[in-house]
């Protein structure tokens, strides 16, 4: 396994940790179709939030790899999600983003605006 694919799975495992303490159930890891990936679909109470997985060496690099595309993305595949499970529809809704740097706290962004 190459060292960047490492950060990444340990980074998702980091993000999990935290959305688990702050009370989320976690859906799906990884959910995947042909137009994008979502690296951890969560449940809390009324709201699933669609995250993705940002890990980098610091919190600065972490922030500049989320692009509009790549969110716009999450929220095409999220439609599907949706479509695909339906009972979830009555449910807010959140676009969140974890960032994880080395040697920092992971930090949740909720509901970044797309």
């Amino acid at each position: 396994m190459r060292k960047t694919e490492f950060r990444g799975y340990f980074g998702e495992f980091v993000a999990t940790l935290l959305l688990l303490l702050k009370g989320y159930r976690i859906l799906k890891h990884r959910y995947k179709l042909s137009g994008g990936e979502i690296d951890i679909i969560a449940k809390r109470g009324n709201k699933i939030s669609f995250v993705e997985v940002k890990t980098r060496k610091n919190e600065e690099k972490c922030q500049i790899a989320i692009t509009p595309q790549q969110l716009l993305r999450i929220r095409n595949v999220s439609q599907f999600f949706l479509k695909k499970h339906p009972k979830y529809l009555n449910c807010d809704l959140s676009y969140d983003v974890i960032l994880v740097a080395d040697w920092c706290l992971p930090k949740h962004i909720e509901n970044v605006s797309i």
